[in-house]
């Protein structure tokens, strides 16, 4: 597709497979899966490379000739990447994981994985809701993962280099990054009803709350402006301009509008700047501003 980004695995030093349990039309709609695969690729010594769940025919082809799963760019096996990171949308998509690490060869549990498997990591806004993925996922991302996802793949490097094949040194050495949850370093216990009793660490250097990671000062993060304009059309086939990311109203029934706080928004000027660069590098003609609410922006006119 016109601005992917294809690297050769030998030169760079940690791999990563972007993972979205659905199927292609509606990942490449998700903004978030765009924003960090530039972020990923924009760096000398990293490669990102997209995976989606296949339809149920093409899993059942693969399934029948023994194909693992692999990804877009290079159809790298996805068991070969370094980390895979899944993103969590909605709680439907659950099983979608479940099935994708079957079908990429994978071992589905953190304890059966050996130096030799991927690292499986989870974001997005059901990361806030992770106990029921806890045995399948070795680290969870809480928070915005701009700035996070880049201080992780600098520890992974480093750990890669030292020779290490200790899972669980890498895991601890993440931790005082913030915003990391490794499900394997508590201890979680249940009530009948299945609400959680107990929750507390097991070994030393872990907190007992994780803290989520925001972007305090939009305009410096990082914003993709050569998204990557897919063969096929997807459900928002469309450049897809964030204006903000938080909402004023706290409505007590929104996830979004409580897990996304405090409001921040980024200034015209970037947002004109974005908006022009990101529809000479695609040639889409059509534009959506995104946010919780974009009626409450707080400047009155976009002229772009």
């Amino acid at each position: 597709e016109y601005n992917s980004i294809v690297k050769d695995h030998s030169t760079v030093d940690v791999t990563m497979a972007l993972g979205f349990p659905d199927v292609y039309e509606v990942a490449m709609s998700h903004l978030g899966i765009k924003i960090l695969y530039g972020l990923v690729n924009r760096r000398e010594d990293a490669v990102a490379e997209r995976v989606f769940a296949p339809w149920h025919d093409m899993e059942e082809e693969m399934r029948k000739r023994n194909i693992p799963l692999f990804s877009l760019e290079t159809r790298t096996p996805i068991k070969d990447f370094d980390v895979l990171a899944f993103t969590l949308q909605y709680e439907m998509s659950y099983s979608n994981i479940v099935n994708m690490l079957d079908l990429a060869g994978v071992p589905l549990r953190t304890a059966e994985r050996t130096a030799g498997d991927p690292f499986v990591c989870c974001g997005g806004p059901c990361a806030y809701h992770a106990e029921p993925l806890s045995d399948l996922v070795d680290f969870f991302i809480l928070g915005e993962g701009e700035e996070v996802n880049s201080e992780i793949m600098d520890v992974y490097k480093e750990w890669k280099n030292s020779g290490s094949t200790d899972r669980d040194d890498f895991l601890m050495s993440i931790i005082p990054l913030g915003g990391v949850y490794v499900p394997k370093f508590y201890d979680v216990e249940y009530n009948d009803d299945n609400t959680i009793s107990r929750f507390e660490p097991n070994r030393e250097g872990v907190p007992k709350q994780v803290r989520k990671r925001i972007i305090l000062n939009m305009d410096n993060t990082y914003v993709p402006k050569k998204l990557i304009v897919p063969f096929m059309e997807t459900v928002h086939d469309r450049i897809m301009l964030e204006l903000f990311r938080g909402c004023i109203r706290g409505c007590r029934f929104c996830q979004a509008g409580y897990i996304y706080r405090p409001v921040r928004e980024r200034s015209v000027d970037k947002l004109v700047e974005t908006a022009g660069e990101c529809i000479k590098n695609t040639g889409y003609e059509e534009m959506s501003m995104s946010s919780l609410s974009t009626s409450a922006v707080s400047y009155t006119h976009l002229t772009l």
